[in-house]
């Protein structure tokens, strides 16, 4: 499917534009890529409100690698019977459009000395109102004892 095949596959729903983007292409309405299209197949973006509707029509997460890992991400299959069906395409892309349109939660910063330790020695450090770096040292001398 190409870029006139996807505009015309939306059609029903509203006027996209399509664009190239990593080896496929990323379907947009109003702005927002709700859409993508790679390997010939047709994914719409999801959150967690939206992603029940997708199971329960018998959509498939799209897994790309990322540094040779299997990795999730936020967009489904379309199910086969939005294909055919112009009401379930327009319901489905709604869907995606709404998941697109839905506020961002902001990404947590850590600083360079906290990114690579795990949550829960996170927590603990937090918890106890220290740096994981002091705590940690606070642990090795409670180990090694008295010098």
């Amino acid at each position: 499917m190409n870029a006139g095949g996807l505009q015309e596959l939306f059609e029903p729903f509203a006027a996209v534009v399509v664009k190239r983007m990593f080896g496929g292409h990323g379907v947009y309405a109003d702005g927002l890529c709700f859409a993508i299209k790679t390997d010939g197949e047709a994914f719409l973006k999801v959150d967690g409100e939206t992603e029940a509707a997708f199971s329960a029509a018998g959509s498939l997460p799209f897994i790309t690698k990322a540094k040779g890992k299997p990795m999730l991400t936020s967009f489904w299959r379309l199910p086969a019977e939005a294909y055919d069906d112009a009401d379930t395409l327009r319901r489905f892309a709604e869907l995606g459009l709404e998941a697109a349109s839905a506020p961002r939660r902001p990404r947590r910063s850590l600083s360079n000395g906290m990114r690579n330790v795990a949550p829960l020695q996170r927590a603990v450090a937090d918890r106890a109102g220290r740096s994981y770096k002091r705590l940690t040292i606070a642990r090795a001398a409670t180990t090694l004892g008295p010098t």
